[in-house]
């Protein structure tokens, strides 16, 4: 068997078997209702203590987790400031609730397994050392690019979630101050009536509000964690409102048309688009069954008499 198959085979298994192992861990465990129903009815007024806090988490959140809190905390110590506030700035635009060293320090274990995978099947099966070095390096590079790759995505798939849920947050914004609500409650229906990211930024907002920062810089903290440009064009027109004294709601009116008309052109913009995007599918698969259905028999009659198949 050729030493590719065999690598393609062994990182299969690991990958799965990591998959099969995480998702265990996190799945829930069957209960019963009726001994869930007699669990909030006891009333126990004994404090819980220490080690049954402990041994009531699952095996990743007593033994994966600090083990990856403890190796992200030594991989920080020489990890530059700005490495990790960029890796935060990602972390926070993708949605995602994790700490940039547990994040890196997961980058590293990815890169590792991978390429200590393909080097333990070229030590295992005798090949050369320089060879499955070489393909370990590269094997490398690809685990610690994949975490990368896939926050990439999750960062593109939530903003253009966000763009789609924009216009009609704004329409139901508009509504409710129009209805006489405060900017801030009409911020919370938005938080209440959905859910999905957007709806979850603006809750996010209505805290950090109560918490005691200023709506304006609120906003921006929001439109930077999403940067979704039309949001941004939103929440500088609502702050730019709010130090002017304009009407909210006529600011909020002028948004939603805009916003619309921007969603109506970006639908037209892939509708123009999609002709270029058929001529390759078209070119490379339906021509050529064209053309072997056409002159499929023509070449049949040359290929076994040239000349005869062409005379008759």
């Amino acid at each position: 068997m050729e030493p590719i198959i065999i690598i393609g085979i062994i990182l299969f298994i690991v990958i799965l078997a990591i998959v099969l192992v995480v998702v265990g861990m996190n799945a829930p465990e069957p209960t019963d209702p009726i001994q869930e129903r007699l669990a909030d009815l006891t009333i126990s007024d004994e404090p819980l203590t220490l080690e049954e806090i402990e041994l009531s988490q699952g095996f990743s959140e007593r033994i994966l987790l600090p083990i990856f809190n403890k190796i992200g905390e030594f991989a920080s110590r020489f990890t530059p400031q700005a490495t990790l506030m960029n890796a935060k700035r990602k972390l926070e635009m993708a949605g995602q609730q994790l700490d940039p060293a547990f994040f890196l320090t997961t980058k590293l274990v990815i890169s590792f397994l991978f390429g200590g995978g393909v080097f333990a099947v070229f030590a295992l099966t005798g090949r050369s050392w320089l060879q499955g070095l070489g393909l370990s390096v590269l094997f490398f590079v690809i685990g610690w690019v994949f975490p990368d790759l896939w926050l990439s995505g999750r960062i593109s798939s939530r903003q253009k979630q966000v763009f789609r849920s924009l216009p009609d947050a704004l329409d139901l914004l508009t509504v409710c101050v129009e209805a006489g609500l405060g900017f801030d409650a009409a911020m919370g229906k938005v938080h209440e009536k959905w859910e999905n990211d957007l709806s979850l930024e603006f809750g996010r907002v209505l805290q950090e509000i109560r918490l005691g920062k200023l709506r304006r810089e609120a906003l921006r903290d929001m439109s930077d964690r999403l940067d979704v440009p039309e949001l941004t064009s939103f929440v500088a027109a609502v702050i730019q409102s709010e130090q002017l004294g304009v009407s909210m709601a006529k600011v909020l009116r002028i948004q939603s048309d805009n916003m619309r008309v921007r969603r109506r052109q970006m639908a037209e913009e892939e509708a123009n688009r999609a002709p270029i995007k058929m001529v390759f599918p078209i070119g490379c698969l339906i021509f050529p069954s064209i053309l072997i259905v056409l002159l499929g028999p023509a070449a049949l009659l040359l290929l076994t008499s040239p000349m005869g198949g062409i005379m008759r």
